[in-house]
């Protein structure tokens, strides 16, 4: 009877995949040995492998190119990182590699900009896209941008003010997007995104304001579904109808030559993740022109904004399993040596699930368990509750310890749970590496921070 971990993955899926494989009995990721990693620095330990990273955003690059090829489709690809999934400057220096654009969310995301810019990261010529309510010091440092010489850069009109607050700062001719305000998906508290402008003012807000303003000057059409780009009836019908906003206005606007499909291809959640990548990119490709056809108008320049595509399969976080609690008859309960609170912010805030597997120990007995994390906080759990399958591990043992890793986590967990400051219950922050690979394609590795210790806490609490 087959009753280990290896044969329970091996009967449920397809084993080893790209990013994960064996090495004797324990896991490797995208190479990396693991184990070697936890016998070097020790647990909790984040990591990042900024490969994955330049792949991810190559593959997209392909997929459209190969999307656009099929459709003989005559507009431009541009590829947009979206700074708030990841602001560190080694997510940043690894993605401009790639020959991309940027998208940023508030005022503090400028001087990052002006600081890529400085340094030779970020090209003269590249897309700055400015995203989100605009007030004060992100309207001054959008205006500080394009008074540099920044052509390129874009403000994502939110609001009809913004457009005055911009000419009021900024002396000569510019270039702006406008966000659609979608409607949300019928599971939503609310109907239409807080964001942008709804459908049947923006035609009205170009006419009245836009048209004969002296500076603005329309280029983009911004479309976002926050829940990213699925093939659903929800999202073809919310491309359909920013599709016919667009034709509408690029008849009245010649300026109008550029639509932004917001929201993000999907990452790999689980070992059973199945996406057809190729066939959504030529369905959304295929649609815009056959729109632009039948209107008899040019198609758009494309530009998408993949943030957790671009930085999330290059995370990982692990932790050691430090003891079970039996609870009752059916519940064991293996607790980390960590928070998921903490350090894993999205698992409890929005019940997100990341690929969870262990480390070690692939070939002992398996059980079914809950995992808990060290706050006093009862929602500082992952489990079978908030997620749709069960959770199994090698059994608990006090001799054999226990190594487990969330993967593809990557983007936000940082940014939601904090760095350097403080932590729920003052759990600390873990070690963070960074790995990456040579010109002989040899792993590299470096720290990037270590973990918070008590005498960080005391000092940011004023006890120091």
């Amino acid at each position: 009877m087959k009753t280990n971990y290896i044969d329970l993955i091996d009967q449920t899926f397809y084993f080893p995949q790209d990013e994960f494989d064996l090495n004797g009995d324990n896991l490797t990721f995208h190479g990396v040995d693991l184990m070697s990693l936890i016998e070097k620095y020790g647990t909790p330990l984040r990591l990042t492998y900024l490969p994955r990273i330049s792949h991810n955003i190559q593959r997209a690059k392909k997929i459209f190119a190969k999307a656009m090829k099929k459709n003989s489709y005559q507009g431009s690809y541009n590829y947009c990182y979206c700074t708030k999934s990841s602001h560190f400057s080694f997510i940043l220096h690894e993605a401009l590699k790639n020959n991309i654009h940027i998208e940023t969310s508030s005022a503090f995301d400028i001087p990052i900009v002006e600081k890529l810019i400085e340094e030779g990261h970020l090209a003269k010529d590249s897309y700055i896209l400015c995203n989100g309510f605009k007030r004060g010091a992100y309207i001054e440092n959008i205006a500080r941008l394009i008074k540099k010489g920044h052509k390129n850069t874009i403000p994502i009109i939110d609001n009809e003010d913004e457009i005055d607050y911009l000419s009021e700062a900024i002396d000569e001719p510019f270039e702006i997007g406008i966000r659609i305000a979608s409607e949300e998906e019928p599971k939503f508290a609310f109907y239409t995104s807080r964001l942008g402008i709804k459908y049947r003012d923006i035609a009205p807000l170009y006419r009245k304001v836009i048209k004969t303003h002296p500076k603005a000057r329309l280029k983009m059409l911004h479309f976002f579904i926050n829940t990213g780009i699925k093939d659903s009836s929800y999202y073809w019908n919310e491309l359909s109808k920013c599709l016919k906003v667009y034709a509408d206005l690029k008849k009245d606007c010649p300026e109008l030559d550029s639509l932004n499909i917001g929201g993000g291809f999907p990452i790999k959640n689980s070992l059973a993740f199945e996406y057809d990548y190729q066939y959504m990119a030529d369905e959304i490709i295929s649609q815009i022109k056959l729109m632009c056809e039948d209107r008899e108008i040019p198609v758009p320049n494309i530009f998408t904004e993949f943030g957790t595509f671009t930085v999330g399969e290059s995370g990982a976080t692990i932790y050691q399993v430090m003891h079970q609690k039996e609870q009752n008859d059916r519940e064991r309960w293996d607790m980390i040596n960590s928070s998921f609170m903490t350090t894993m912010p999205d698992t409890w805030a929005i019940n997100q699930r990341f690929v969870l597997l262990p480390i070690n120990r692939w070939r002992d007995p398996y059980e079914r368990v809950l995992m808990g994390g060290l706050t006093c906080d009862s929602d500082d759990y992952y489990n079978s509750e908030q997620h749709v399958n069960a959770i199994y591990m090698p059994k608990f043992s006090e001799k054999k310890p226990l190594y487990i890793g969330f993967f593809n986590n990557g983007a936000y967990q940082d940014a939601l749970g904090g760095v350097g400051g403080l932590q729920h219950c003052l759990i600390p922050q873990p070690q963070h590496i960074i790995i990456d690979r040579d010109e002989n394609d040899n792993i590299t590795e470096r720290v990037f921070h270590s973990e918070q210790t008590a005498e960080d806490f005391m000092k940011i609490l004023g006890y120091m």
